[in-house]
Parts: structure tokens; sequence; C-alpha cells
């Protein structure tokens, strides 16, 4: 069985056994249990569950592996050329690691 959630304004595809990152979440503790409410899809094989906008009654259970983390860091450098404008910075994203427990549709 697989689930389409949405937190941290992205869409994932998840099923059981899944492990990704996701953006941070501040109530997240190492080796928590998180639920997402936000289901917008729900399949089994053939058949697909769309929710409008979400799927009543779906939930998804996962588990927090590490708490908070940092991305790798992206390097942003802007530049107008014949002007004498430099500018480089960098950002790590913040994150949460999880681990998909299992997708629940009553």
């Amino acid at each position: 069985m697989h689930a389409v959630i949405r937190t941290g304004g992205k869409q994932y595809r998840v099923q059981p056994g899944d492990e990704f990152n996701i953006e941070k979440l501040a109530d997240a503790e190492q080796g928590g249990t998180i639920v997402f409410d936000d289901v917008l899809a729900v399949g089994e094989g053939d058949d697909l569950v769309i929710g409008k906008p979400v799927v009543d009654g779906a939930s998804v259970t996962a588990d927090v592996i590490v708490a908070q983390g940092r991305d790798r860091k992206v390097i942003v450098f802007k530049k107008k050329r014949r002007k004498r404008y430099r500018r480089k910075f960098g950002h790590r994203q913040p994150f949460t690691r999880i681990k998909i427990k299992e997708v629940n549709v009553d």
C-alpha cells in the first residue's frame, strides 16, 4: 500500500519501510512517532483513492530516525558584470529524517 502525503510544502509518495528527509519538524524528537493526516491519495495495486483535497480517515505513521540535521551546503553566487558587484554565501537546509511505519485507511 502506498500514499501521497503533503508536508513542508512538498508532496511525497511513501510506502512502509521508506526512509527519507523532509523539511524540519519542530516538534520531532529522535525515536518518536509522527502522524501525517494530510494524505492526498492512497492506493494498493490498481486501486487508487484520490482525496478532494485529502482522503477522509487516512493517515500515515512514521518514526523519527534523526531528530534534526542539516543538508549539504549550497553555494549562492550573485554577480553583475562591469558593476563591481559580487556576493557569495551558502545555505544549509535543516531536515528531519523519518522512516514510514504504516499507512492507515479507515
